[in-house]
């Protein structure tokens, strides 16, 4: 048995490599721990008990933290950079007919309206989302005085 629970490690790490997740290192660990057992000469029973609870315990204890600390954080791109800011309309923004074009920090972009409606040229607009290659817009009101 003990060259059993030997090549289900050695399986278990390869397939682990192999992937780019954590997804059975978990299990390794469990048949270490019934290599271990059945170098004891424990019963298979037991062993496969203590593969089964070892490989469980590890993955309720160690997850969370392994999840903590491999978050995977999205790094703002420089398009993003747009959002919440004021742009120019070059071209009307007409969802309907698939038109529109802004500019905003000396690069023009393709638009469209959040609400649907048409925006005129010369309209300053707020950039609220982008989708894709395109800025989603909504015409900004002017201040009341």
């Amino acid at each position: 048995m003990q060259y059993l629970w030997i090549a289900l490690t050695v399986i278990l790490i390869i397939i682990e490599a192999a992937t780019t997740q954590l997804v059975t290192i978990w299990f390794a660990a469990g048949a270490v721990a019934a290599f271990i057992a059945s170098l004891c000469h424990l019963s298979v029973i037991w062993q496969a008990v203590i593969f089964t609870v070892v490989s469980v315990v590890s993955l309720i204890v160690t997850r969370p933290l392994v999840r903590k600390f491999t978050k995977t954080r999205t790094e703002p791109t420089n398009a993003d950079r747009c959002i919440g800011k004021d742009a120019v309309v070059i071209e009307s923004i007409d969802n309907n007919s698939a038109k529109g074009q802004v500019k905003v920090g000396g690069i023009i972009w393709t638009a469209r309206s959040s609400t649907g409606e048409i925006i005129e040229k010369d309209a300053v607009v707020k950039i609220e989302k982008i989708d894709g290659v395109k800025l989603i817009v909504s015409e900004k009101q002017p201040a009341m005085v």
